[in-house]
């Protein structure tokens, strides 16, 4: 695998992300860095190449994948021939991209249909980062690029954790440093009558509503269980450690209350061996707190900003727990309901397979 490590050096930079481009072209796999997390790249137009990310991800088939594009012109290489995206599709992209919005449109003949198993739509987003800006533009070709993990595993947020997972899989990886919002694109289905949020995401549902004259609703289960996914992220088991994760939002008292008692089970007999809790709270909350356990691990967040730091640091985190050798992540959560607390609290309920608690 060769790696890129990006610097201060612009020229430099330009030279290896044209190698990077030139991989990619040719149907090779490189990952990358976006504002939301690493992709797993390769070219959108090559059915082989599509095929190569499955294989390394161990993804299932009729999981779809969104491409990336850095300019709108792109859009062209993508869509049928003669469609001109509407004019609410036009006045979402006008307002988020580029950025963490994915927007489903009909999908061309061109595109590789392992991008868009089964559907005749395509997600696209245009990236807000200037690493993934430059290697799609030096590329020439729009990049097919899910998380750069294996399936199933916690997203990854740096360029150490996408190696953990695929340093054999991969041909190239650009090191861009640590990404800045830390859970993926919210993915959105337009008409003229709603927009829906199948994915929720760094632009939130309230940011929508106010571009759109129109009703924005969040609803992951649009679809028939048994159909192929609109987007990615709505079928499968997303975004887990080896470890059993538990979260709960409400009182922190309650909170607290709860966690001590998943820690303190006065059922079991004293023998057992006691778990290798983590905790993930804001800093007040670990402050003010007690958690007489020998073996816990403490991760405090800002509380003033806690939605956003857990939504940045929640996958380095899971990760760093299970390389720590944690049996149980405890998570403080946040309100489902606005906000960036959406999308936290849709990855949470996927890496805690439904343990999810309102106290």
């Amino acid at each position: 695998m060769q790696r890129w490590t990006l610097g201060e050096d612009d020229v430099r930079n330009q030279e290896s992300l044209a190698q990077a481009a030139e991989m990619l072209r040719v149907g090779k796999l490189v990952a990358f860095p976006t504002e939301t997390v690493y992709g797993l790249g390769a070219n959108a137009l090559d059915e082989a190449a599509v095929q190569r990310i499955f294989a390394a991800k161990g993804r299932p088939a009729d999981n779809p994948l969104i491409v990336h594009i850095a300019d709108q012109r792109q859009l062209a290489d993508l869509l049928p021939a003669g469609y001109e995206p509407s004019h609410v599709e036009k006045k979402l992209m006008d307002a988020f991209w580029p950025g963490p919005l994915t927007l489903l449109f009909p999908v061309g003949q061109q595109v590789a249909h392992s991008v868009h198993p089964g559907r005749d739509t395509v997600g696209i987003r245009m990236p807000d980062h200037p690493v993934a800006q430059s290697l799609i533009r030096l590329c020439g070709v729009p990049i097919a690029a899910p998380s750069a993990n294996t399936s199933g595993r916690p997203s990854p947020t740096t360029a150490a954790a996408v190696e953990e997972d695929l340093a054999d899989a991969l041909d190239g990886l650009v090191d861009g440093g640590h990404c800045g919002i830390g859970v993926e694109s919210t993915v959105l289905l337009v008409d003229d009558q709603r927009a829906i949020i199948l994915r929720p995401g760094g632009v939130t549902q309230e940011m929508i509503a106010n571009v759109l004259d129109l009703p924005v609703v969040y609803d992951a289960n649009v679809t028939d269980a048994n159909a192929p996914a609109l987007a990615p992220g709505m079928k499968y088991r997303h975004y887990a450690p080896n470890a059993s994760v538990h979260v709960w939002w409400g009182d922190p008292e309650d909170v607290h209350r709860a966690m001590l008692e998943l820690l303190i089970d006065d059922e079991v007999p004293s023998a057992r061996p006691l778990p290798k809790a983590s905790i993930i709270a804001p800093d007040d909350f670990l402050s003010r707190y007690e958690f007489p356990i020998a073996r816990e691990l403490q991760r405090p967040l800002p509380h003033e900003t806690y939605e956003d730091a857990l939504a940045k640091n929640l996958y380095q985190l899971l990760r760093e727990f299970d390389h720590e050798g944690a049996t149980d992540i405890l998570i403080h959560g946040v309100n489902p309901g606005r906000g960036l607390g959406t999308a936290v609290m849709n990855r949470l309920q996927k890496a805690a397979e439904g343990r999810v608690f309102r106290v």
